[in-house]
């Protein structure tokens, strides 16, 4: 389960020193000996899928850990088990390979329940911690307001004995559910309201994933977490802005149980193979990611798969790292985009144009080159002899030789986009019109003689000439003529199934209710299309997950899970340009 902190192999190069200001704190508590090395976490509850917003704390905790000759592990705080499932838990650990990082230790909160439990009791001997039997909704009315004081549990002063006794039973199992709880005794007229004697256990006869049964009572999330960050030894305790307010009960947890000079708490996790290796960490919070035509709740991820509004966790259109992973984003890109975003203390809103960006600029250089059409009309080069057929050569990426050559079948009977023909064109056309020339994208100028429509008026086949003095190479194609379109031999074209994706919701804030709706009514109806197109031999043999740039239409992957050399299955990852600009 240990393993090396690991660089990610494609890291983009690091064209300078990072200066924000957690990298500055950890520079100077080096510098001042607080620490002989660095050790960070990522602390994933595993109750859902991670989302693009994780993704900035994965680059921020194993890039600060890399950066520093430090390490960091992924630790999942699995304290309410009954919203947890194995399936989560393997997918974060997918994701987090997926981005390139590797993790130190693989920890569990599970794995801490009996040094969490022994820190209970010692707060329950050391007067700082009582059982209360107060119901939730009791403890609500009791706890008081921004402006009120609150009031203390009838159940503060039970004395040590009495509370250490009841403890005992709860972790027996002798009680129902909500029926108890420990609590922190504090202060009930706090200005922090979370430091008004909050709840470090409830009793839950729920199954875990890792302990089975054996526990009727489990932590709760800022006890269990503060701990954990302490039993392992974590320098540098990194987390979101909502979490400031629960500094002061994180420092309280840490310094009250004191993991780090009390040996006889963590003796059950040393006896069982786990180093000894407390310390104090500290907690420093940044803001958390924000994107326009997003949403990042996890309740409302939910509800948007559970309702069947998508389709899935790992839907293109998902903002989770599945669903962008399956939209065909890179590492690379996310870790290009984390480190554009940059880390502040104040929260603001991205846009989306600067994620799409970010990948847009990784695939430039990355993807492979080919030719496709979406929305096919046939053009027939009637000067061709029938059944006319060649191979062309062509570069696999006009910017880096690197990429090698490939051959590309040409025939008299092709496959063209629609969009680039038009009887009457707009101002400023430069594509095909009738009597007009285009050049054919490596293979020479070409003049359309004639339009075939059907019934309805539809036009199903263009018919023109090839210049046979304009093929690359000769002197007649040095010609001027106004545009080049692409194209893909009708004979030899391999039909795709090309999904073309777009942003999920068509306004910048889906959570704006203030009109009376929610993020459902913002769906985007033009989110998902699906188009029967051609694409050239050598795209159908593209292995699941390689990325294309499908000249002049955008960069498409293709598909991870559906597509075959048989049955290719391309998703739009994005366009060649923003189309949201305007």
């Amino acid at each position: 389960m240990s393993e090396p902190t690991a660089t990610p192999t494609d890291a983009l190069p690091e064209t300078h020193e990072k200066r924000d200001f957690i990298r500055q704190i950890v520079r100077e508590d080096l510098a001042a000996g607080k620490h002989a090395a660095i050790k960070t976490r990522f602390p994933p509850e595993p109750n859902g899928y991670l989302h693009i917003g994780h993704a900035k704390s994965i680059c921020l905790n194993f890039g600060i850990a890399g950066e520093f000759a430090g390490v960091c592990n992924l630790r999942f705080d699995d304290t309410n088990p009954a919203k947890e499932d194995p399936e989560y838990v393997a997918a974060i650990q997918d994701d987090v390979r997926w981005l390139g990082f590797t993790w130190n230790e693989l920890r569990h909160a599970s794995d801490y329940f009996d040094a969490y439990y022994l820190a209970a009791e010692k707060l329950i001997r050391d007067g700082k911690a009582y059982v209360c039997d107060l119901s939730a909704e009791e403890v609500r009315a009791y706890r008081g307001t921004l402006t009120e004081p609150g009031r203390p549990s009838p159940w503060r002063d039970r004395s040590v004995d009495e509370n250490l006794d009841l403890f005992r039973r709860m972790r027996a199992g002798e009680f129902p559910d909500g029926a108890r709880t420990v609590r922190a005794k504090i202060d009930m007229a706090s200005g922090n309201i979370n430091l008004r004697d909050p709840a470090l256990y409830r009793i839950k006869h729920v199954e875990h994933q890792n302990t089975g049964n054996a526990w009727p009572i489990y932590p709760m999330y800022d006890f269990a977490h503060a701990l954990g960050d302490s039993i392992e030894g974590i320098t540098h305790s990194l987390c979101t802005l909502e979490f400031e307010d629960h500094r002061p009960l994180y420092d309280w947890c840490v310094d009250n149980v004191d993991f780090a000079h009390d040996d006889a708490l963590t003796a059950p996790l040393v006896e069982r193979g786990l180093p000894r290796e407390a310390a104090k960490p500290r907690q420093i919070e940044f803001s958390r990611l924000n994107i326009n035509y997003t949403v990042m709740s996890k309740r409302k991820l939910m509800a948007l798969v559970t309702e069947q509004l998508v389709d899935g966790w790992e839907d293109p259109r998902m903002p989770t790292l599945q669903g962008l992973r399956r939209r065909g984003y890179t590492p690379a890109a996310m870790r290009l985009f984390a480190e554009r975003v940059g880390i502040s203390k104040q929260n603001s809103m991205i846009d989306f144009s600067v994620l799409e960006g970010a990948l847009r600029e990784d695939l430039d250089s990355a993807a492979a080159r080919r030719m496709a059409v979406v929305d096919p009309v046939k053009l027939v080069l009637t000067n061709l002899p029938e059944g006319h057929a060649e191979t062309l050569t062509f570069s696999n990426h006009p910017k880096d030789d690197a990429f090698g050559t490939r051959e590309v079948p040409f025939a008299r009977e092709l496959w063209i986009e629609r969009e680039d023909f038009a009887e009457v064109p707009p101002k400023g056309w430069k594509r095909l019109v009738p009597g007009g020339e285009v050049r054919l994208r490596g293979a020479g100028i070409i003049r359309c003689d004639e339009v075939i429509k059907d019934a309805d008026g539809t036009i199903t086949e263009l018919r023109g000439w090839l210049d046979p003095e304009s093929r690359p190479g000769m002197e007649g194609a040095n010609r001027k003529v106004k545009g080049t379109i692409h194209w893909v031999s009708a004979v030899h074209a391999v039909p795709a199934e090309i999904r073309l994706y777009d942003r999920l919701f068509s306004v910048p804030n889906p959570d704006d209710e203030s009109e009376g709706k929610t993020y459902r009514d913002y769906l985007n109806p033009e989110s998902r299309r699906t188009v029967t197109g051609y694409v050239e031999p050598a795209a159908a043999t593209a292995a699941p997950e390689q990325s294309f740039q499908f000249e002049r239409t955008g960069y498409f992957v293709a598909d991870r899970r559906d597509h075959t050399a048989a049955a290719p299955v391309f998703n739009r990852s994005v366009t060649l340009r923003d189309t949201w600009s305007a």
